[in-house]
C-alpha cells in the first residue's frame, strides 16, 4: 500500500473530510447566544415532562409520511432529558418506529433551550417557542428555521385552535406553506 504523499489527491481528501466533519460538528453545538428564534421565558420542566401528540411539522427527513406520532420526555437522574418518539410509517396501521434521542438543557435558558442528541456527539438546537399556560400545547423552533413541531397533550385540536398555532409559526419566521398536519387514528371504541 503507498503511503499519501503530501500533495496526493488522497491526502487532499481526508484533509477536506476532517476540516468538514470539525466545522460540521462545531456548527452542531448548542449556544444560548446563537438562539435567534424567540424562548418562552421560562419552563417548568417537569410539568413539561410526559407525552405529546405531534400535530403540525415541518418534516425532518424521519417524518415524512408518519401518522400517530408522539414525543414523550422523561427526567433522568442525571438531569437529561429521555426522549422516546413514535409514530407508524406510511400508515395509521404502518410500520412502528422509535427512536429514542437524549435532550440536555442549555445553562443559562430557564429550560426554555435544549440540546438533542441523536448521535454523539452533535447536538441540534431544539427551542420551545410556545406553551400555553395549561402545559397543553406547545411549539418548538429552531434558529435555523428549518424544522418545527406543533404539539399538543390531546391527539386532536380545533381547526381554530391549530390555525392560531400555525399563525404563531408564521410569526416566529417560518414559510407555514412547509408544514404538515401529522394524522392521528381515532382510538379504538
Amino acid at each position: 500500500m503507498n503511503k499519501p504523499t503530501r500533495n496526493s489527491p488522497r491526502r487532499f481528501a481526508l484533509a477536506t473530510l476532517a476540516a468538514f466533519a470539525a466545522s460540521t460538528l462545531g456548527a452542531c453545538a448548542v449556544s444560548p447566544t446563537k438562539v435567534t428564534v424567540p424562548a418562552v421565558p421560562a419552563l417548568d420542566l417537569p410539568r413539561f415532562m410526559g407525552p405529546w401528540h405531534v400535530i403540525g411539522v415541518i418534516p425532518t427527513f424521519l417524518e415524512k409520511d408518519i401518522h400517530n406520532a408522539v414525543e414523550s420526555y422523561a427526567l433522568a437522574p442525571d438531569g437529561s432529558i429521555r426522549t422516546t418518539f413514535t409514530f407508524n410509517q406510511g400508515a395509521p396501521d404502518g410500520p412502528a418506529k422509535r427512536y429514542q434521542p437524549t435532550g440536555f438543557v442549555v445553562p443559562g435558558t430557564n429550560n426554555a433551550v435544549w440540546g438533542m442528541q441523536f448521535v454523539w456527539p452533535v447536538k441540534a438546537e431544539f427551542v420551545v417557542s410556545h406553551v400555553d399556560e395549561a402545559y397543553s400545547e406547545t411549539i418548538i423552533a429552531r434558529s435555523a428555521r428549518d424544522y418545527v413541531w406543533i404539539m399538543a397533550r390531546s391527539p386532536q385540536l380545533s381547526e381554530a385552535r391549530y390555525q392560531a398555532l400555525v399563525k404563531k409559526v408564521g410569526d416566529l419566521g417560518y414559510d407555514t406553506g412547509k408544514l404538515v398536519r401529522i394524522p392521528h387514528a381515532a382510538p379504538a371504541r
